[in-house]
């Protein structure tokens, strides 16, 4: 069983944050404040490629969630990423990848096999954190949990949601097929999914091959004109909103 030490906190904006570790991997929790106590759905969000767990995407969205609906927000930060160190495997996918970009080479491939790597290392972990979460009174070991993660956090996100069934909502988007779509097969909770109709990495062909893998009775695509970094802001309040109903539709 995996306990949580909270190592500091801080406050702003109605939202209490206190970060975490769960063994070795470094984490932060979001909550109401100051009612951080009171017991609350709980949504896991992962972060993007070169990112960490307090990047402002994931505060933004956890001061939504967390101040527009009272959910807790939990997200650590993946192998490689953040507070944690790059390994001698990490220098050297990063480096072909920026050699790639410099040739004009596509990043896919390359792209996909990282995140792949990165998933199996990260997939244990989340679990390991979502069960020290959930030994905390305000989750609670049968409270409600979604997970939200949009480029590599779906590469992370989908294999974990495929083998957690305590996820019951997630939002994913902007990945390649590849090594997913088989894994998204076996996934049918409901799902929002988005991608970028000019996304000069991800195919259209990929993006949609991807939704249509999920088994999901109840999936939406959000499709916008743009590019794989143009993601407009208000698809943030379309997760809320949606994490919002999950939460009070029958099951």
């Amino acid at each position: 069983m995996h306990s949580l030490p909270f190592t500091d906190k801080s406050s702003s904006n109605g939202m209490l944050g206190r970060d975490f570790t769960v063994g070795n991997i470094p984490g932060v929790l979001w909550s109401p404040a100051p009612h951080a106590a009171d017991r609350a759905p709980l949504i896991l969000m992962a972060h993007g490629g070169g990112n960490h767990k307090k990047h402002p995407a994931m505060s933004g969205r956890a001061q939504r969630l967390v101040t527009g609906c009272g959910f807790h927000v939990a997200v650590i930060d993946a192998p490689g990423h953040g507070d944690r160190p790059r390994t001698a495997h990490d220098e050297a996918e990063i480096a072909e990848l920026f050699r790639a970009r410099a040739a004009g080479e596509p990043e896919g491939p390359i792209v996909v096999r990282y995140n792949d790597h990165l998933a199996e290392l990260a997939v244990p972990e989340y679990q390991a954190t979502l069960d020290a979460l959930q030994n905390l009174p305000e989750i609670g070991t049968d409270g409600w949990v979604g997970f939200w993660g949009i480029s590599m956090d779906t590469a992370i996100g989908v294999p974990f949601v495929e083998m957690e069934p305590r996820i019951t909502a997630a939002v994913f988007g902007q990945h390649w097929p590849d090594v997913l779509a088989e894994k998204a097969k076996q996934i049918s909770i409901p799902i929002e999914f988005d991608m970028q109709w000019d996304d000069e990495h991800i195919s259209r062909k990929e993006g949609l091959a991807l939704f249509d893998a999920f088994a999901s009775k109840e999936k939406s695509l959000h499709v916008n004109s743009g590019k794989h970094k143009e993601l407009p802001r208000f698809e943030a309040d379309s997760a809320v909103r949606f994490f919002g109903r999950a939460v009070t539709s029958p099951a």
